[in-house]
């Protein structure tokens, strides 16, 4: 099987939401020495993006989105483990990330969180509805460097303002840069409220981070 058909069933399994095709298609492009960036990257991100556009046009729900989520860190797992020694790159960062107070989405928040990893970020999920102490709190417990927030809805949106305003209040804000998504976020809030960067979906969480941080 080339490459790019197995990006292609790589995709589609996260579709079908069919983890132990995910996984089996992971297995087999390590057997057939596919990079496992490559795989991840052209085949199963693609997939859920795929799942991300499917959901917002009312063609797959909820429980079918966090299905297909599932497939797709789990042929990611296996892939981590395959990556060369010289692709395994030191901490970029230590990220904590989580969905604001009051706000239980985290499939979007999730996703950012698994491929920051993969991309050499130590990230600590906090899940979802997290209070903003949480965030300040665990911010000092392991001296993280980037927080990043999500709030899928507009009456949850305001809690991104009220981090920015309690890790300024606990004088940790010149210490980490501050990160906001979801589906309700945008480019203007996150220049109103002062975070630093905006991310529209995982790949671009970590094409941001990468260059704020290095």
């Amino acid at each position: 099987m080339n490459k790019e058909e197995l990006f292609k069933q790589a995709a589609q399994s996260v579709v079908d939401a069919n983890r132990d095709a995910a996984v089996k298609l992971a297995e087999k492009a390590i057997a057939e020495g596919v990079d496992p960036m490559d795989m991840i990257n052209g085949g199963f991100s693609a997939g859920m993006s795929t799942c991300g556009e499917m959901f917002d046009r009312g063609e797959m729900f909820l429980p079918e989105l966090i299905v297909a989520s599932d497939a797709m860190v789990a042929a990611i797992n296996v892939l981590e483990q395959a990556l060369p020694v010289d692709q395994v790159k030191e901490k970029i960062g230590i990220a904590i990330i989580g969905s604001i107070e009051g706000d239980v989405h985290d499939i979007g928040k999730g996703i950012v969180a698994t491929m920051l990893r993969v991309y050499g970020f130590e990230v600590h999920d906090l899940g979802r509805d997290v209070p903003i102490k949480t965030f300040v709190e665990k911010v000092r417990e392991i001296n993280a460097n980037i927080v990043g927030s999500s709030a899928l809805m507009t009456t949850t949106q305001v809690g991104q303002k009220a981090l920015e305003d309690a890790l300024k209040a606990a004088g940790l804000r010149d210490k980490v840069k501050t990160m906001v998504g979801g589906a309700v976020v945008t480019q203007r809030w996150a220049n109103k409220i002062g975070s630093d960067l905006y991310a529209e979906n995982a790949n671009d969480a970590v094409k941001k981070l990468k260059e704020l941080l290095i």
